[in-house]
């Protein structure tokens, strides 16, 4: 089970790759390695299965909803079958570590989609949006704290559950009749303000750019240094120093 970061498998792979021989089982979580492997280097000999369980969250996500009895959604796939059991191993696999349900994709479909989804929606757009909203309006004259519970507090403790649970349609319906027309009125503006982000983003990652960039990158000696001097930039700015003294006031926590 190939469970290492993208970085750390090209490293790896030299010493790994000798101990695979015929009939044996590489298994991945995530498609990278494999979909470019004419940057990772990872080409598997043709004699072994190589699946795919892909959980879709975090590591800490998949490990305290298992704990919990609820399964993590994960995506799976078959590269290569040598043994003709292949799929029974990725689907055993897969119910092993506790997915709450598994749909089919291939290698490069779920790299593709996955670093599309972490440079956008799940990670680098929210935080690009709720940070433009934020000093939007701290610029004009609302409290770090007002600014705060308006662009993230109502999000991830009111609405996200909502429409989480009942789709989006269903959390318009039960917030107010001011706030379900703006939504519907300014839903289109920001969508076609977006979209060309999220293109381009798309191209960037399938011509194997955002790869390269990861590789580079991560493989620096110095890469934790500066990982934590990007991560410290980004918990110190008001917006998320704001967030501490907020989290302590919800009632649970009093």
């Amino acid at each position: 089970m190939c469970l290492l970061s993208d970085a750390a498998v090209i490293s790896v792979w030299p010493t790994l790759k000798k101990y695979l021989t015929p009939g044996k089982t590489l298994y991945f979580s995530h498609g990278f390695a494999i979909t470019w492997n004419d940057r990772t280097g990872v080409v598997p000999a043709k004699d072994i299965d190589v699946i795919m369980v892909a959980p879709k969250g975090s590591g800490t996500s998949l490990r305290t909803m298992f704990l919990e009895g609820r399964g993590l959604n994960s995506s799976y796939a078959v590269y290569q079958d040598a043994t003709g059991k292949a799929l029974d191993k990725t689907l055993a696999l897969g119910i092993g570590i506790g997915s709450g349900y598994m749909f089919e994709t291939t290698f490069v479909r779920e790299a593709t989609s996955d670093l599309t989804g972490e440079r956008g929606s799940l990670m680098g757009g929210i935080q690009g949006l709720l940070s433009a909203q934020y000093e939007v309006l701290r610029e004009n004259g609302h409290s770090p704290s007002e600014a705060f519970n308006e662009t993230v507090e109502e999000l991830t403790q009111s609405l996200m559950p909502l429409f989480a649970k009942n789709g989006m349609d269903w959390m318009y319906a039960n917030c107010s009749t001011t706030a379900q027309r703006g939504a519907l009125d300014w839903m289109g503006p920001f969508h076609d303000a977006i979209k060309p982000v999220v293109q381009k983003l798309y191209a960037s990652v399938k011509s194997g750019k955002e790869a390269q960039i990861s590789i580079d990158s991560n493989s620096q000696p110095d890469y934790r240094e500066k990982l934590e001097k990007e991560l410290k930039a980004l918990r110190e700015s008001e917006m998320w120093r704001t967030a501490v003294t907020v989290r302590q006031l919800r009632p649970e926590n009093n």
